[in-house]
């Protein structure tokens, strides 16, 4: 079974190590790049931990993971009350009313994935419907 690279999480590194790798740093005689070799650890994390250390005093790692936040998480209530205003309206009118009020420009890729969150279907009604039919006809 193969697991795909997103299912797979990586463990922070111990604090034994962090420090391992700070200290043989601060001992000196040697370079960011040479500790970077000699730990197996890219020169980039390296050097994130000499700040980390400077500048907060510990290496503790951060906390891993977490759900992704959309620009439009933080508008539930907005994105209900314009939908029950406007229910036949297109995702690019949703978009263009919702960067006009508040000031946040999205595309309609955004937009519809913010409504799913939200639950909001745009089911649009039987005359709009009927409406859009006779136009392409004529």
């Amino acid at each position: 079974m193969i697991i795909g690279a997103s299912k797979l999480k990586m463990k922070a590194y111990s604090i034994d190590l962090r420090e391992k790798i700070v200290n043989t740093y601060e001992k000196g005689g040697t370079s960011i790049r040479k500790v970077a070799v000699q730990f197996g650890v890219a020169k980039s994390y390296v050097q994130k931990l000499i700040k980390l250390q400077r500048v907060q005093g510990h290496l503790e790692p951060k906390k891993q993971g977490g759900a992704m936040k959309g620009r439009l998480d933080e508008f539930g209530s907005e994105l209900a009350t314009m939908t029950q205003i406007y229910p036949d309206a297109t995702l690019g009118e949703y978009c263009e009313y919702f960067g006009e009020k508040y000031n946040v420009w999205v595309c309609a890729s955004v937009m519809c994935c913010a409504l799913q969150k939200q639950k909001l279907t745009r089911k649009k009604s039987e005359s709009a419907a009927k409406g859009k039919q006779k136009e392409s006809k004529n």
